[in-house]
């Protein structure tokens, strides 16, 4: 029997599936014409028609093979290059996009307050003492305000009487005191306040969504609706109980001043920052307030669609899963009333504003006494100032969505828990912006105990010189950190030794090249090394390194010297940190390691960079 030779050519044409680029697909394709087709198709030239074919067929596989490679890189959190995806692994990792972090002050209010005489001594008088509300405004010799956030009572007693005020003699009349100048701190943040009024029809929309108006939100401070009933937020729609803070009013309030309270929470929301956009939405939930809903989890038989023809003994039934989003367990969606949103928004590292700056109260809120005349209240407000010992800290600028990707990888796999050190360092990072922000962390192993760690942090200011954190800033973030940590554990915070050096190097130049400028570019190129967005605690100077940037500088010769030392304390009126460092101990193999969790920064390259010809 003749066997079908065309036919079995056919069934055995060879095919490449291991083409990725257009040279490649047209490669082949030529290929394949020439060996199967040399008879029907001679001309495959650019120019001919064949070759125009292959170049539009060529064209569509390249297209096709790099969409299939960029949707591939998208499903990944470390390969991902769109902005909106990233954004998306971010929050599944349980990342809050955050923006601008404001800074946080610690103001000392001074006011001037009549005396009386008790008990054969002169006091302030506590009846004419005022509260300094919170929402007063401060700000700084350069423009930047500050809002106070809890009330400032200069009336407060301790447990045995006297006040938590400080206060010295004023004016005297011969040897009797007119009057006492009393100084009580507070705590203020630059973030500005926003109010946002949303007015609602009565539609039921599940899953509500609305776009605060100003952008780079740092805290939602309240959110009512025109009942007054508030709406809380929450980490997912789930969690239907949050944590409240109240006064405390026990005989113990001066070592516990606040008490905290399990608060059920129907009525919440959940938020979500754009770091495209910059703006941040809130999301309610999902039940409708005026039914009735006491089932954790709704009957299916209740939300079945009636078919037309259907009868009792039809088995199946349709569900319409979209009824199932009125149940309140997700939260209860706001309809047919007025929202008031009060929020903050705003910071920087700009907002690191330098200690004795804040010097102005640009708008008081005060309360008195009923007992306190009125000409004795405007006087104690006049007499109102305010000062700041120590530089505001905390703000930082927007973290970059690489910066975010980072976190994002230590913290996926924590499982909202601190058990290995990428854990800690990631909810370090991922700190709330209105509590401050930490520039960089550290953890080391306890040497005196092996069931704690020592987590050392670092601040900037707006100058972007590192400063050591402010108490507040640390308070902060050991409230926040001992949410996720394991009950036996122990976290122990830890400022940060900055380590100021000082580079002198001399070299040799091309007799052609103009030896001034030869040496600027290498300052450069050092300054450029030593920016301190590339530095961690711990990290070590590597004199390799240095030398290369020296040696690789156009014009450059040799290296005659090239020497490293500390700067601490006040040189030829520059202010250094005051960790006394002596390099020769701390050469190892080539490395300078700094102490102990400790930072080494270029504070000023004009004065710390010393380069010369040889």
């Amino acid at each position: 029997m003749a066997r079908n030779i065309k036919k079995e050519v056919k069934k055995h044409k060879e095919i490449s599936y291991t083409n990725r680029d257009f040279d490649s697909f047209k490669n082949e394709l030529n290929r394949y014409i020439s060996t199967h087709f040399n008879e029907n198709i001679v001309d495959t030239t650019d120019a001919g028609l064949a070759g125009m074919l292959v170049d539009l067929a060529a064209y569509v596989g390249d297209v096709m093979s790099y969409y299939i490679d960029h949707q591939f890189n998208e499903s990944s959190i470390e390969t991902a290059v769109e902005e909106e995806n990233i954004e998306r692994f971010i929050r599944d990792a349980g990342v809050e996009i955050a923006g601008p972090s404001p800074s946080i002050a610690e103001v000392t209010f001074r006011i001037r307050s009549p005396s009386t005489q008790k008990d054969g001594q002169y006091l302030p008088n506590s009846l004419y003492l005022p509260t300094i509300k919170r929402g007063t405004i401060v700000a700084s010799s350069n423009g930047i305000e500050f809002t106070l956030l809890d009330d400032v009572n200069f009336a407060e007693k301790n447990s045995k009487g006297k006040l938590v005020a400080s206060y010295k003699i004023g004016q005297l009349s011969g040897t009797t005191p007119l009057n006492f100048i009393l100084e009580l701190k507070g705590v203020c943040t630059s973030a500005k306040i926003a109010t946002d009024t949303l007015v609602i029809g009565n539609d039921f929309v599940p899953f509500r969504v609305y776009s605060l108006i100003e952008p780079d939100v740092s805290e939602i401070v309240s959110v009512y609706d025109s009942n007054g009933d508030r709406y809380y937020e929450v980490e997912s729609l789930t969690q239907d109980t949050v944590f409240k803070r109240s006064a405390n009013s026990r005989k113990d309030a001066e070592y516990s001043p606040e008490r905290l309270h399990i608060f059920h929470a129907p009525k919440r929301y959940v938020k979500h920052r754009s770091s495209v956009t910059g703006l941040t939405s809130i999301r309610f939930g999902s039940g409708d307030e005026t039914k009735f809903d006491e089932d954790i989890i709704p009957d299916p038989s209740e939300h079945a669609v009636t078919l037309y023809g259907d009868r009792p003994s039809t088995k199946k039934i349709t569900i319409d899963p979209n009824s199932f989003l009125e149940t309140q367990t997700l939260g209860i969606s706001p309809r047919n009333t007025t929202l008031t949103i009060t929020y903050r928004h705003g910071g920087g590292l700009g907002h690191n504003v330098g200690a004795g700056l804040i010097n102005s109260v640009k708008s008081l809120i005060t309360k008195f006494s009923t007992a306190t005349p009125t000409s004795v209240a405007s006087s104690t407000r006049a007499s109102t100032s305010v000062f700041n010992n120590f530089a505001a800290a905390g703000g930082e600028d927007e973290p970059t969505l690489e910066e975010l990707r980072s976190v994002a990888l230590l913290n996926k796999n924590s499982q909202n828990r601190i058990v290995t050190r990428e854990d800690l360092l990631a909810r370090v990072y991922s700190l709330p912006t209105n509590f401050g922000r930490v520039f960089r962390a550290s953890v080391r192993d306890n040497p005196n105990n092996p069931q704690a760690a020592q987590l050392h942090i670092i601040s900037r200011d707006s100058s972007s010189k590192l400063i050591l954190s402010p108490d507040t800033l640390k308070e902060n973030l050991g409230k926040y950190l001992s949410k996720f940590r394991i009950v036996s554990d122990a976290i122990d915070i830890l400022d940060a030794s900055i380590v100021n050096i000082c580079i002198d190097f001399s070299i040799t130049v091309e007799s052609n090249m103009n030896a001034d400028s030869v040496v600027n570019i290498a300052i450069s190129k050092i300054n450029d090394y030593f920016n301190i967005r590339n530095w961690q605690i711990d990290q070590p100077i590597i004199i390799g390194e240095i030398e290369n940037l020296i040696l690789n500088t156009t014009g450059v010769v040799n290296i005659i010297q090239l020497t490293f030392s500390g700067k601490s304390g006040i040189v030829n009126g520059l202010r250094y940190a005051d960790t006394a460092y002596e390099v020769k101990r701390h050469i190892d193999r080539g490395y300078i390691f700094p102490p102990r969790g400790g930072i080494f920064e270029l504070k000023y390259p004009g004065e710390d960079i010393i380069g010369r010809i040889s």
